[in-house]
């Protein structure tokens, strides 16, 4: 079915963001299990994999648009040098990716395409469940201090 090129385009857009994130976050999960932070490389590692599912939905509805997916292009892959940094870089990230796929969904409402719009209102609640949890985290290194916290997140993997 050929689709609005402006939807696609949104698509592509945040197809650019998945891809970036899926790299940040895979690197800074095998940078946290090579510091013994094995509760937060878990977490990093699943953001991951959700970012792939991303994704994959986003390269599906491109192509049932008849569009091509851009997997060529990412944005800045920020890994940070210590767990404060990466959280920064996570944050701004996943502020990036909440207003892209605000303005996206702009897009598909003007388009009348709402099932795409409905896969990025998808992604924007979990975005922001991201940036609720990395919110989360700062307050928690704030109240707790960062050995304490680092200290937190050597323990085993939580399941589940």
């Amino acid at each position: 079915m050929q689709g609005s090129q402006k939807v696609i385009d949104a698509l592509n857009a945040g197809l650019t963001i998945e891809l970036t994130a899926i790299n940040q976050y895979l690197v800074q999960a095998k940078m946290c299990k090579n510091w013994g932070l094995n509760r937060l490389a878990a977490y990093l590692y699943h953001e991951s994999i959700d970012e792939m599912k991303h994704a994959e939905l986003l390269i599906d509805r491109i192509l049932f648009l008849d569009g091509v997916p851009e997997i060529g292009r990412y944005d800045v892959i920020r890994v940070g040098a210590d767990v404060k940094e990466q959280l920064e870089n996570d944050l701004a990230l996943e502020i990036k990716a909440s207003k892209t796929y605000n303005d996206g969904v702009e897009v598909c409402t003007a388009e009348k395409d709402a099932a795409s719009r409905e896969i990025m209102e998808q992604i924007i609640r979990e975005s922001e469940d991201s940036i609720d949890w990395i919110e989360a985290q700062f307050e928690m290194i704030k109240q707790m201090g960062m050995e304490n916290y680092l200290l937190s997140q050597v323990g085993e993997e939580e399941k589940g």
